[in-house]
C-alpha cells in the first residue's frame, strides 16, 4: 500500500512519535496500515484484540514500543460475540443472511459456529491509553458504537482509519453515511478510501472466481482527518503529527505542507520550504 517515500520526522528531523491505537489489531490481512511508523520506531502502539490466537501472535511480533491487551471495545456492556466460519467476519453483530446470499462465498463465511458472551470495555474508560493521535478500527460492524463511547478520547485524535460498509453485512449496522456524519459533526473530514472493495452480484461469475471484485461496491477502509479548513485550531504538535502520519502512511502530501506552513507561520521554522525542496518542487510565484 505505501510507496517507498521515507519518514517525514527523518527527513525533516522533527523527533516526532505518534501514539496508535489499533482496535481489531488481528493482522489476519497482513501489516497495519501505520507499519511504516513502527518500523521507523516512531510510533508507540496500544493494540486491542479478544481472539486469544491472534492476540499470541501480535505479542509474539510485538516491538518495544507495543502493548496488545485482550480487551473487546464497545460500550461497557456484555454483548453475544457471533463467532463465524470465517474468522475475520466475527462480530458482535449477527451476520445479514439475506444481504449475504446475494454474493458468492458469503453464506458460508458468514455462518455463525458458536456464540459467546463478551464483555466490553468503553474507549473512554481505558486506562492503557494515555494519547490517541491515530486510531484504526476493524470490528466488522461495530465501529461507531465504539466512537460514541470514545468521544473524549476521540476529542483529540487527528487521524481515524475505519472500516466501513455500504450494504448491511449484518444486522442492525451503521453504514458509512452514519460513521461520517457523526465524526463530520466532531471535526474531521472524509480524506479517502483505503481501500475501496467491491465484489460481483450472483448468481454471474467470470473465470470461476468467487473472490473477484467487480462493480458493486460493498465495503472499505474510511480515513478521515481533522478539517484541514481548520488546521488553526490544532496545537503545533498535533500539527506536526499529522503531518507525518499524512506522510508515512498516505502520502498525502498537499495536505503535508499545509500542515507545514501552520506550524512555520507560529514560529521561525522553515519546515514547508525543506518539505517542498523533498519534492522537487516550490511554491507558486
Amino acid at each position: 500500500m505505501q510507496e517507498d517515500r521515507g519518514s517525514l520526522s527523518k527527513i525533516l528531523n522533527l523527533g516526532v512519535v505518534v501514539d496508535i491505537v489499533d482496535i481489531g489489531a488481528n493482522p489476519v490481512d497482513g501489516a497495519p496500515p501505520y507499519d511504516m511508523l513502527v518500523k521507523s520506531g516512531l510510533a508507540r502502539v496500544t493494540g486491542f484484540e479478544p481472539n486469544a490466537e491472534a492476540l499470541e501472535t501480535l505479542k509474539e511480533n510485538q516491538g518495544k514500543d507495543e502493548t496488545y491487551l485482550p480487551n473487546a471495545v464497545g460500550d461497557g456492556k456484555t454483548h453475544n460475540f457471533n463467532i463465524c466460519r470465517a474468522e475475520g467476519m466475527s462480530s458482535l453483530l449477527p451476520p445479514n443472511a439475506e444481504l449475504l446470499e446475494w454474493f458468492h462465498g458469503f453464506p458460508k463465511w458468514g455462518e455463525v459456529v458458536d456464540t459467546v458472551e463478551m464483555e466490553t470495555v468503553r474507549l473512554d474508560d481505558i486506562s492503557e491509553i494515555g494519547a490517541m493521535d491515530f486510531l484504526k478500527m476493524d470490528t466488522q460492524g461495530s465501529e461507531l458504537l465504539i466512537l460514541e463511547n470514545g468521544q473524549d478520547k476521540l476529542a483529540h485524535c487527528l487521524v481515524i482509519q475505519t472500516e466501513v460498509e455500504f450494504l448491511p453485512m449484518y444486522r442492525d449496522q451503521p453504514l458509512f453515511s452514519e460513521v461520517e456524519m457523526f465524526l463530520r459533526e466532531r471535526g474531521f473530514v472524509f480524506h479517502r478510501f483505503e481501500p475501496l472493495v467491491s465484489k460481483i452480484v450472483a448468481p454471474l461469475l467470470f473465470n470461476n472466481d468467487i473472490y473477484a471484485a467487480y462493480k458493486q461496491v460493498f465495503w472499505a477502509d474510511a480515513v478521515f482527518i481533522r478539517d484541514f479548513t481548520k488546521f488553526s485550531a490544532l496545537s503545533p504538535q498535533q500539527l506536526l503529527k499529522l503531518a507525518v502520519i499524512l506522510h508515512d502512511v498516505y502520502g498525502s502530501y498537499d495536505l503535508v505542507l499545509r500542515a507545514l506552513m501552520e506550524y512555520d507561520g507560529r514560529g521561525n521554522t522553515g519546515y514547508a520550504d525543506g518539505y517542498l525542496k523533498f519534492l522537487g518542487t516550490s511554491r507558486p510565484a
